[in-house]
C-alpha cells in the first residue's frame, strides 16, 4: 500500500475515522448528506483505484445545485475494503482527491467528507462489531453537525441503502433519498429503505442523484 498524504485540515481522528473540512459554512447552514459510493460515484466494488472513481451521471450537476442554494455538502462514506485490508488510508485519499477534483471541474464543490472504516469482520486496528461511525449509526454526521455546525432539524440524506437513511434518522434529520444507482437496485432494499420512516423521519425515492430537485424540499425550484 502507498504513502499515506493527508489533505489540508485532514485528520484520522483517535477512533479511526476520515474527518476531512474541505470549507468552513456559515453556522446553522443545512446539509446534504451523500454516500459516496453508487451514489455520487458509479460503485465500483471496494473502489481503491483512481482509473475506476467515475462520477455517476448528474451528480455534479445536482452538488452544485446544493451549492449554489447555500446548502453545506457533506459525503459520509463508509470503508470496510480498508477494515478488510484491500486498500489502505493511502489509496483512498488518492481515490477521493480525484473525486473532489472531478466535482471542482464541473463547478460543484464538497465541504467535508467523513469515512468509517470500521466492520464486524475487519482486522485489527478495524475491527469492531457495531462502530458508532459505522452507517447505519450516525456518528460521522454527528461528527459533521459539531465540525460544520449545521441544521440538522432540516438536513436530508442520499444513499443507495437502507443502512444510510438509518443513519439519517438516527441523527435526527428531516429525511432521506433512496436512489437506485449502486446496491440500490438489490431485491428489496427500495423497500427496506422507504420503510425506515418514522417518528417524522421522511423517506422518499428517486432513480438516481440526477432526480434530487424532484424529492429534496431544500433543492426545489
Amino acid at each position: 500500500m502507498g504513502d499515506l498524504v493527508l489533505p489540508p485540515d485532514t485528520e484520522i481522528d483517535s477512533e479511526q475515522v476520515w474527518i476531512q473540512k474541505v470549507r468552513d459554512v456559515p453556522p446553522g447552514t443545512p446539509a446534504l448528506f451523500l454516500d459516496r459510493d453508487g451514489v455520487v460515484v458509479v460503485e465500483a466494488n471496494y473502489l481503491h483505484k483512481v482509473e475506476d472513481a467515475h462520477l455517476e451521471d448528474g451528480a455534479a450537476e445536482m452538488i452544485a445545485r446544493a451549492n449554489a442554494r447555500g446548502i453545506a455538502v457533506v459525503i459520509v462514506t463508509n470503508q470496510a475494503g480498508i477494515a478488510r485490508g484491500y486498500y489502505g488510508w493511502a489509496e483512498f485519499a488518492i481515490v477521493q482527491e480525484k473525486i473532489l477534483a472531478d466535482l471542482e471541474a464541473a463547478g460543484a464543490r464538497v465541504d467535508a467528507v467523513l469515512a468509517c472504516p470500521h466492520h464486524a469482520s475487519g482486522q485489527p486496528p478495524f475491527q469492531h462489531p457495531d462502530h458508532p461511525a459505522r452507517k447505519p449509526n450516525p456518528g460521522m454526521l454527528l461528527r459533521a453537525q459539531e465540525m460544520l455546525d449545521l441544521d440538522m432539524g432540516t438536513s436530508w440524506i442520499v444513499g443507495d441503502r437502507a443502512s444510510d437513511l438509518k443513519a439519517g434518522r438516527n441523527a435526527g434529520i428531516a429525511g432521506g433519498i433512496h436512489v437506485l444507482t449502486g446496491h440500490g437496485a438489490r431485491e428489496g432494499e427500495r423497500e427496506k429503505a422507504l420503510a425506515v420512516a418514522e417518528n417524522g423521519f421522511l423517506t422518499r425515492a428517486a432513480d438516481s442523484i440526477a432526480g434530487l430537485a424532484d424529492v429534496v424540499p431544500l433543492l426545489a425550484d
